[in-house]
C-alpha cells in the first residue's frame, strides 16, 4: 500500500516512511505468511484426520453389519424382523438432518439402529418375497462394486467389468438356446420388460426413433391376466397406453390359454390395432404358472409378432436337468428377462434382457451417440463401450456379484441350488395335505405354495353366505400377528375372485424340512384362535 502511496506522487516523506518501518512491515508479511501456511498445514492434517476417522468408521461399522446382520439376521433364534409402527420407528431413528455432523459413537448407533429395524431379508423364514436369503461370494461382489463404483458404459472406466458382462451374458444366452445373440444387465425386471417392448417396437416400426408415435399406427399388446403388472407401466411408460394392452386369459393353474390368445388377436385387429407384441410368462408372480412357450410361439410367429418371455422369476430352472422341461421352448422367443436375483440368490439388483437378434437392434434403438463419451477415434475396440445400447447413461455393474458366485459353485451348484427349492415346495405341500386346516388354492408345477388356512371357527362353514367375507380376514390377521411376533414373514392377496389367500415362496439354500414344519406349526399357532 505505502508502495502505491508513492507511486501516486514524490513524496519524500511517504517514502521515507516505508523505509524506517521496513522491519516491521516484513513482520507483518511473516506473520501473514506464517499463519496462512499453517491454515494450510492444519487443514491438510485436518484432511488426513477426517481420512482416518472414516477408515476407522468404515471398518467398525462393517463389524456391526457382520454381527446384526450376517450373524443374527441369518439365526433361526433371532427375529425376522423388529416390528415398529411408524411413528415409533421415527422416534427410535431420529431422521433428523442437521447443520453439524454427529460423532463417531453416534454415527456408529445409527448403522446399530439401521441394522435393528430393518428386515432380515438373509433371515431362513424369510418368506415374503421372490428374492431371499444370502449368498456370500455374491454379497463380495455386491461389496466390491460398491467400493470400486464405477459405471458401466464404456471399457476405459469399466474395463474388468465390460468383459465380464460380455461373458456372463454369453453364458446365459447358451442356457436359453442361443449361439448368439445380444443382452444387457438392468435396474431390475421390469426395466428389462420394457426394454423388450421398446426394442420391439422399433423393430415394428424403426421410424418411431426419429418420428415419434405420429408414424406408427395403433399398436396391440398381448399378455395373460396373471402376468406382471410391469406390461401396463411399460405400455404407459411408451405412449402404447393400457387400452392397448389385451388380457389373455388363464386357466386354473395360472397359464396362458392359448386359444383365447388367438381371439384377442382377432379382437385387436377388428379395432384397426396392429399385433407386435406379446409377453409369455414362465413363473408367475402369484401362483408360479408356466405359459406354453411352444404354443404361444406358434401363435406369434404366424401373425408376425414379437415374442417376449418374461422369466424374471422362473428363469433360473434352466439350470436344472430336472425342472427346465417348464420353459420348453423358449429358445423360440425374441427376447427373455431373467432375474439372478431372484431363486439363484445373486442380491438385488441382478437383472438381464436377453435377445435372439444378431442386427445390433439393441444399439441401433437407443444409440444418441455422445461424442464426449463414445468417441470412435479411441485406441482400442470401440465396441466395448455398451452404454449406448442402455437407455440409462450411469448404470451400475450387476455383472459381479453373479459371476463371482458362479465362479465359487459352478453351473453344478446353481443347479442344486434350484433342485433344492422344489424338493422343499413338495415336501411342504404333501406336509400340508396332511393337516386339515390347509386348502390349497392349486398344485402348482413351481416353488410357490399357494393356500388358505381354515381356522377352526369356519371348519365345515363354506357354504355359509359371510364364509367368504370371514376367510378373508383370516391371512391379514395371522400376518400381523407374525409380523409383530418376528417368527417369520409371508405374504398374501386376493386374486380372480379368490379372497386373501397366502403365497409361500421356497427359495432360501438354507432352508430344511425342519424349517417347512416350522412354518406349518406357525401358521396353525397363529390362527387356531380365529
Amino acid at each position: 500500500r505505502h508502495q502505491d502511496d508513492e507511486r501516486e506522487g514524490d513524496d519524500d516523506g511517504s517514502r521515507l516512511h516505508w523505509e524506517h518501518n521496513f522491519p516491521q512491515h516484513c513482520l507483518v508479511i511473516n506473520v501473514l505468511l506464517y499463519v496462512s501456511v499453517t491454515e494450510y498445514i492444519n487443514g491438510h492434517v485436518h484432511l488426513e484426520e477426517y481420512e482416518s476417522d472414516g477408515k476407522l468408521f468404515l471398518t467398525e461399522a462393517f463389524n456391526v453389519i457382520m454381527e446384526e446382520i450376517l450373524h443374527k439376521g441369518t439365526d433361526l433364534k433371532e427375529k425376522v424382523c423388529e416390528w415398529k409402527d411408524p411413528d415409533q420407528l421415527r422416534a427410535l431413528l431420529d431422521l433428523d438432518l442437521r447443520e453439524h455432523g454427529e460423532s463417531h459413537e453416534q454415527l456408529l448407533q445409527r448403522v446399530r439402529d439401521v441394522a435393528r429395524y430393518s428386515v432380515k431379508t438373509c433371515h431362513p423364514r424369510f418368506f415374503n418375497q421372490l428374492f431371499a436369503g444370502v449368498d456370500y461370494h455374491a454379497l463380495t461382489g455386491r461389496l466390491l462394486t460398491e467400493t470400486l463404483n464405477t459405471s458401466q458404459y464404456t471399457y476405459e472406466v469399466a474395463p474388468v467389468f465390460v468383459l465380464m458382462e460380455e461373458e456372463v451374458l454369453r453364458q446365459l444366452r447358451s442356457l436359453v438356446g442361443w449361439s448368439e445373440g445380444d443382452g444387457i444387465f438392468c435396474p431390475g425386471g421390469s426395466v428389462s420388460n420394457m426394454y423388450a417392448m421398446n426394442i420391439a417396437r422399433y423393430w415394428a416400426f424403426p421410424q418411431v426413433k426419429t418420428q415419434g408415435l405420429w408414424a406408427t399406427p395403433r399398436m396391440a399388446i398381448f399378455t395373460s391376466q396373471q402376468s406382471h403388472y410391469s406390461m401396463k407401466k411399460a405400455a404407459t411408460f411408451l405412449g402404447i397406453g393400457t387400452d392397448n394392452v389385451f388380457i389373455v386369459q388363464v386357466d386354473e393353474s395360472g397359464s396362458m390359454i392359448p386359444e383365447d390368445l388367438e381371439a384377442k388377436i382377432v379382437q385387436a385387429k377388428s379395432k384397426d390395432a396392429v399385433p407386435f407384441f406379446v409377453n409369455a410368462t414362465a413363473g408367475t408372480t402369484v401362483q408360479g404358472a408356466f405359459d406354453p412357450l411352444n404354443h404361444i410361439a406358434d401363435i406369434s410367429e404366424r401373425n408376425g409378432m414379437w415374442m417376449h418371455i418374461d422369466a424374471a422369476w422362473g428363469g433360473s430352472v434352466l439350470f436344472s436337468k430336472k425342472h427346465k422341461h417348464l420353459v420348453a421352448g423358449i429358445e423360440r422367443a425374441n427376447s427373455v428377462t431373467w432375474n439372478p436375483h431372484k431363486m439363484l440368490l445373486a442380491g438385488l439388483q441382478c437383472s438381464v434382457i436377453l435377445f435372439r437378434d444378431t442386427t445390433n437392434l439393441l444399439m441401433h434403438c437407443h444409440s444418441a451417440n455422445a461424442t464426449y463419451l463414445f468417441q470412435q477415434d479411441k485406441f482400442y475396440d470401440t465396441s466395448l463401450d455398451t452404454g449406448d445400447k442402455s437407455i440409462q447413461c450411469g448404470r451400475k455393474v450387476d455383472c459381479l456379484k453373479l459371476w463371482l458366485m458362479w465362479k465359487a459353485i459352478g453351473t453344478h451348484g446353481l443347479s442344486e441350488r434350484v433342485d433344492k427349492t422344489f424338493a422343499l415346495a413338495r415336501y411342504l405341500v404333501e406336509e400340508m395335505e396332511k393337516r386339515e386346516n390347509f386348502k390349497l388354492v392349486c398344485k402348482g408345477h413351481f416353488v410357490n405354495v399357494c393356500f388358505w388356512f381354515i381356522p377352526p371357527s369356519l371348519k365345515g362353514k363354506e357354504n355359509s353366505p359371510d364364509y367368504q367375507e370371514r376367510l378373508s380376514k383370516v391371512a391379514p390377521v395371522i400376518k400381523e400377528r407374525m409380523m409383530k411376533r418376528g417368527t417369520m414373514m409371508v405374504g398374501y392377496q386376493p386374486m380372480d375372485g379368490r379372497v386373501n389367500f397366502f403365497r409361500m415362496v421356497v427359495l432360501s439354500p438354507q432352508l430344511t424340512t425342519k424349517d417347512m414344519d416350522f412354518f406349518l406349526d406357525e401358521i396353525e399357532k397363529l390362527g387356531k384362535d380365529l
